[in-house]
């Protein structure tokens, strides 16, 4: 389990998840402990000339890519620093702009083949892989991070499943284990929108003070993934001897209203 949190939420997701009684196999490990292991991997990129600096603001992006209607002509970064002359690295340089490192995608299409959203491919950008700060992007930490915790199956919500493909080139190039993919349908409030805390009682807090207990919280986000029937509270063993990726549902989980009672959710 890898935490990328701030020190004052850190422990209320720990505390959350033992609340739920969800396991973990080690120490939980946070990103800013392994600040090194993304170093290393933007040393080997950087070796492989597979990266370059960018000194793109996000303003230089939206009205390089934004037509004269509004409208985006792409939503591709244009690569507007791909090529950068050495007067113009000196001259950005100069500016005190610390840049960015942007992977060389050079347009390159990947592919592949996930466990809940079927085929899936996408032509890629230069994409980000350490920001200006020198932090390390999502697509870079995520990649690295995967790898050396041996994940086989990666699984989360389909809001990123076009990230994947940039995962791929980067685990290609660093020559790391490819995992499986299975990305699964967002939850989404009355309106067909994301679900976000101004929705209403969306954490484990609120639940409880709605007087649910985590359990029944865990039944109900179990009963959202076929996992189980509505009121039904599995044990942990038996959910994971029911987990099959084939079997999760395509389509995203409405709940009519957050705030309401735990008998509405179908809860003894």
């Amino acid at each position: 389990m890898t935490a990328a949190v701030r020190d004052e939420h850190y422990q209320t997701q720990e505390d959350d998840l033992i609340a739920l009684e969800l396991e973990w196999d080690a120490e939980p490990i946070r990103q800013s402990d392994r600040l090194d292991l993304y170093r290393d991997a933007i040393a080997e990129l950087v070796d492989q000339d597979l990266v370059y600096p960018c000194f793109c603001s996000r303003k230089d992006i939206r009205e390089a890519t934004q037509a004269p209607n509004g409208l985006y002509r792409t939503r591709h970064y244009p690569a507007t620093c791909r090529n950068l002359t050495t007067d113009q690295l000196a001259e950005h340089a100069a500016s005190g702009r610390a840049p960015a490192l942007r992977f060389r995608s050079d347009g390159t299409t990947r592919s592949f083949v996930d466990l809940v959203a079927g085929p899936f491919s996408s032509e890629l950008d230069d994409f980000v892989v350490q920001r200006g700060d020198g932090t390390p992007a999502y697509n870079l930490a995520a990649t690295v991070d995967d790898a050396a915790q041996g994940v086989e199956l990666v699984v989360r919500a389909d809001d990123l499943l076009d990230s994947t493909p940039r995962q791929l080139i980067l685990l290609e190039a660093l020559g790391l284990p490819t995992p499986s993919y299975a990305h699964v349908p967002l939850v989404l409030n009355e309106a067909g929108d994301r679900l976000a805390k101004r929705d209403g009682a969306v954490t484990l807090e609120d639940r409880l003070a709605l007087g649910q207990s985590a359990l029944e919280v865990r039944s109900i986000l179990a009963a959202s993934l076929g996992l189980c029937s509505p009121g039904e509270q599995p044990t942990l063993h038996e959910l994971l001897d029911r987990f099959d990726p084939a079997r999760l549902p395509r389509q995203p989980w409405s709940i009519p209203d957050v705030s309401i009672s735990a008998n509405n959710l179908g809860l003894p």
